[in-house]
């Protein structure tokens, strides 16, 4: 990211301007991550206000707000984008020309905005958590750590097609070896999320994968409420650890169970008495 700062600037000899594309509403719901960027920044020599210039948007993750936000950004003529997902996929197709670096996107081979990961080629560049390959670890997850489980569900959000589609194929091939059925579930704005626990729990799933994304890590609190006036256990992404959340009485209780990713090994009980908080 330094590179294209320095050289825009040079050439233009003006403050460099970096346009950010949150997916939270403000910069309180983005913390700790707004300070680290800014942070980032300091220790790369770069003061706001004084050498660099950044301009914060925060939409949400509300479509029409995602793309006059971009818009926005564009007319400033920013240096560069730094965009957080969902956000990067309205940033992608926003320009060719301006430098971008996207933050967690699932799979950004993929999904077009890089050539390869080794050679990314264009102007995009960044960060990926390849999501869509883990969707088979966490129903091999869910299926250890509650024996008997004889259905599973899994959400996806219909909207980012590619990454649904992604997670879809693997969570099928996945219960496809353990010999579990699967029926998927769609939601594609949090209006929809409690309409599509109605369905599930109609249907008499046992379990829910909830596929990683923007939408539903905003939708958090909400799912955790549903999952739990559902009596349905879940299984959700939370950045480098997946938690359990599994029903139990009293009403007031819940067993959670965490998953490091980066140490795959590592599993363990916990007894919260808010599971809201842990998500």
């Amino acid at each position: 990211m330094a590179w294209p700062l320095a050289a825009r600037a040079q050439q233009t000899g003006k403050i460099p301007t970096v346009g950010v594309l949150w997916h939270a509403g403000s910069a309180e719901e983005e913390e700790p991550f707004f300070g680290a960027l800014r942070a980032g920044f300091k220790d790369l020599g770069y003061i706001e206000g004084q050498n660099i210039r950044l301009e914060h948007r925060f939409p949400n993750e509300v479509p029409d707000r995602l793309k006059s936000m971009i818009a926005e950004l564009v007319a400033l003529n920013v240096d560069v984008f730094v965009s957080i997902t969902p956000a990067s996929y309205y940033a992608k197709d926003a320009t060719g020309a301006i430098p971008h670096v996207f933050v967690m996107v699932p799979d950004p081979v993929g999904m077009k905005f890089v050539e390869s990961l080794a050679r990314p080629g264009g102007n995009a560049t960044g960060l990926s958590i390849l999501a869509t390959g883990l969707t088979r670890k966490r129903l091999q997850f869910m299926h250890e750590a509650m024996p008997g489980l004889s259905s599973v569900g899994l959400l996806v959000n219909p909207m980012v097609v590619t990454s649904a589609r992604a997670s879809t194929v693997e969570a099928q091939a996945a219960a496809a070896e353990i010999g579990l059925p699967l029926r998927i579930f769609e939601a594609g704005s949090l209006d929809e999320l409690e309409g599509a626990f109605d369905a599930i729990s109609s249907t008499g799933i046992q379990g829910l994968i909830v596929a990683a994304g923007g939408l539903f890590y905003q939708g958090r609190a909400i799912i955790a409420k549903l999952a739990i006036a559902h009596r349905l256990p879940i299984c959700v992404c939370r950045g480098r650890s997946w938690t359990l959340v599994v029903r139990s009485c009293p009403m007031d209780l819940a067993w959670l169970r965490s998953f490091d990713v980066r140490r795959p090994t590592s599993t363990g009980y916990s007894r919260a008495p808010n599971p809201l908080s842990s998500l």
